[in-house]
């Protein structure tokens, strides 16, 4: 390992890098936040990530190597707040933050802020010290709102710090050429845009066969099985899957599984949308077929993967979509929405199919052809777990990070 650089600050408010993937909001931006800070480390930098304490009984550092730890900082109440309510503790959030530096001996001049909260206090933090701010955004409001039916109360406030982040922030991170488009034509023309796009654990994703994980899971060997992994929530389509399987012409031909894995929690959210799409297999007949894993623990998920002959990503709308890398790593081909990063990380006809959102018969075409030719569907696997290596490794997105760091640094030094 190289010697240790300088510190770094990545910043993920209410996405905590040390979480289970699975719970409540914790989804994509907690496994990029995560796995840029272990991959940073192991390239020599000294890496702190900061998130909200969101609970009492979780301890305030967690250190995941010799210098990469991440940072529970106490703003509002320490339990779980959705990321719409979060806005009025930020300002709390900076003040400990700062008090950490302080205590720590750190002076950060490079933060790495991710999602609009983050971008917030990255900018906050600006009017305090000198500072180079990169930011990634993981969801612009601007895309989202015109997929949902009413705004919420936070939505002007997102709107306007999403936008003041792009044109002051040294660098934003675009993880597609779409995402790029997305900001220029929705957002703001000004400011400074990057891309590096999103990765995955080419070591951990494709360690095993299909046949040795269905006999670790206890699955049929012979089964048709499409997988769907991810929180419980409309935006991630999974309405959209079910009513394509209904509509699916192999589903009654052959011995045909659907495996919807994620989290849920009673009461919240994410257990009502999960309640919700219980009810509608169970009014389309599906309850034979489907299984609801609940939260799959992160050493299983490799064989979930490795065990489908199909992974759907329905989402209304995706920056990059994680899942989608991690199920072309283990060369299962992808059905994906036609949206956002998808459209970049999924080569349709190469290493899955893109197929327009909410499409119910489109989908259904979609999953039945790959599943319905086994030669064509080991021919997209290994073309996605080629496409993966080459572009979405870990170690490749942070040495693209760590450039960018180096240069914005040097370049603050000459200032």
């Amino acid at each position: 390992m190289a010697s240790v650089k300088q510190h770094v600050a990545l910043v993920s408010v209410h996405g905590d890098p040390a979480v289970e993937i699975g719970k409540e909001e914790a989804g994509g931006q907690n496994v990029y936040v995560r796995q840029v800070g272990e991959a940073l480390a192991r390239q020599g930098w000294q890496v702190e990530m900061f998130t909200r304490q969101s609970h009492s009984d979780r301890p305030s550092i967690v250190e995941h190597s010799s210098n990469c730890r991440t940072i529970r900082l106490t703003a509002g109440p320490e339990d779980f707040v959705p990321r719409d309510e979060l806005f009025d503790y930020l300002p709390t959030f900076v003040d400990r933050l700062l008090e950490f530096q302080e205590h720590a001996g750190v002076r950060y001049q490079l933060v790495h802020t991710n999602y609009w909260l983050s971008a917030w206090v990255g900018m906050a933090l600006k009017k305090h010290q000198k500072i180079a701010q990169v930011h990634t955004h993981h969801s612009l409001g601007a895309v989202k709102y015109r997929t949902v039916a009413s705004k919420p109360p936070i939505a002007s406030v997102r709107l306007e710090t999403e936008q003041a982040c792009i044109e002051t922030a040294e660098r934003a991170i675009a993880t597609s050429s779409q995402e790029v488009e997305d900001m220029r034509s929705l957002v703001t023309p000004k400011g400074n845009i990057d891309v590096i796009p999103c990765g995955t654990d080419i070591e951990r994703f494709g360690s095993i066969s299909k046949l040795d994980a269905r006999q670790k899971l206890g699955l049929d060997p012979n089964a048709k099985i499409a997988f769907y992994i991810g929180r419980f929530d409309p935006r991630k389509g999974i309405e959209t899957l079910v009513r394509a399987i209904h509509l699916s012409e192999l589903r009654n031909k052959t011995n045909f599984q659907l495996i919807i894995g994620g989290g849920s929690r009673p009461g919240q959210a994410d257990g009502r949308e999960r309640e919700r799409i219980e009810q509608i297999v169970d009014e389309l007949g599906l309850r034979s077929l489907t299984h609801f894993p609940g939260r799959i623990p992160d050493e299983l998920m490799p064989a979930y993967y490795a065990a489908a002959d199909v992974c759907a990503v329905p989402s209304h709308y995706e920056p990059f979509g994680l899942v989608a890398l991690e199920a072309m790593a283990s060369r299962t081909p992808v059905v994906a929405s036609q949206v956002g990063g998808l459209q970049y990380s999924v080569v349709s006809e190469e290493t899955g199919l893109l197929v327009p959102p909410q499409e119910d018969a489109a989908w259904a075409a979609s999953i039945d052809r790959i599943l319905s030719d086994e030669t064509w569907q080991k021919q997209l696997g290994q073309a996605a777990r080629a496409r993966v290596v080459r572009h979405f490794s870990w170690e490749s997105v942070a040495s693209n990070l760590a450039r960018l760091y180096t240069q914005l640094l040097e370049s603050s030094l000459e200032k």
